[in-house]
């Protein structure tokens, strides 16, 4: 991952994160309607971008809004994107969006996250499934990342866990190539040195992973996960603001899991009609 000190200049900012992208300065050029001269200058620091090369360059080079602040500020110009608590009076609509979004998932399971995976809001369905882990893991802020991956969490009943695993840890690792989080490697490093639990400990007669595995779709890896001794799996996805103008607001992802079967479909409603 490509590292630049934000105190040497809004120019090796830039190409610290053109380098990222693995763009050439011509294509950033074509892309930004520049020069590949004028960029060449503006990483060297011979040229100053006004407040819309900045913005059109971080557009460009797909640059999450926090950091764009950061090359404002950088570049000396004030930040354009807010970040507002997501409990303030401004932020009303947002939550009651969110609520609403995810009571019309329920039963299936649905929940919102920041941009360190600390939970800022679950349904009955998420509730559902957390039942039976570590009170530890429940203090808040709840971290998604840890109370899946937890050994005191819902990693010894999830029965295809190696590959669960490693598609969460190759979706941080995406994720960190992306922005610059200290936070967020800080959290991997930390989930990643979790112990994995036997698979031989997992499921009745231990072959709880093949049952699932028998009745899921091809098309995506599924959590296949044990409740109540019912074998339950799901396709996951996940989904964030379109042209978001607020640092809080562009953290956030909303994740919902499809029940991959009938039977799983049936258990969530009988649960929670």
């Amino acid at each position: 991952m490509t590292t630049v000190s934000p105190d040497t200049g809004v120019g090796p900012l830039l190409r610290g994160w053109r380098e990222l992208r693995r763009i050439s300065q011509l294509d950033l050029a074509l892309r930004a309607e520049s020069s590949a001269r004028h960029i060449s200058f503006i990483e060297t620091g011979r040229s100053r971008p006004s407040e819309d090369m900045v913005l059109r360059l971080a557009e460009q080079l797909d640059i999450p809004v926090r950091e764009r602040n950061a090359l404002l500020v950088v570049a000396g110009y004030a930040p354009r994107y807010a970040q507002t608590p997501l409990d303030d009076p401004a932020m009303t609509s947002v939550r009651e969006g969110l609520d609403r979004l995810l009571a019309g998932y329920e039963p299936y399971p649905a929940l919102v996250v920041d941009g360190t995976y600390d939970v800022v809001a679950v349904n009955r369905g998420i509730a559902l499934l957390m039942e039976g882990i570590a009170e530890e893991l429940l203090t808040p802020p709840l971290n998604a990342m840890r109370i899946t991956l937890h050994p005191a969490g819902l990693a010894p009943r999830i029965l295809n866990l190696p590959e669960w695993r490693a598609d969460l840890l190759a979706q941080m690792e995406r994720q960190i190539a992306l922005v610059r989080s200290p936070e967020l490697r800080t959290l991997y490093e930390e989930v990643a040195a979790y112990p994995v639990p036997d698979l031989a400990d997992r499921g009745a007669d231990g072959r709880g992973a093949d049952r699932g595995r028998e009745r899921t779709p091809s098309f995506a890896l599924p959590l296949v996960i044990e409740h109540g001794g019912q074998v339950l799996s799901f396709i996951a996805s996940i989904a964030t603001f379109n042209t978001p103008m607020d640092v809080t607001v562009a953290e956030l992802a909303i994740e919902t899991f499809l029940p991959a079967d009938r039977e799983t479909a049936a258990y969530l409603h009988e649960r929670l009609p």
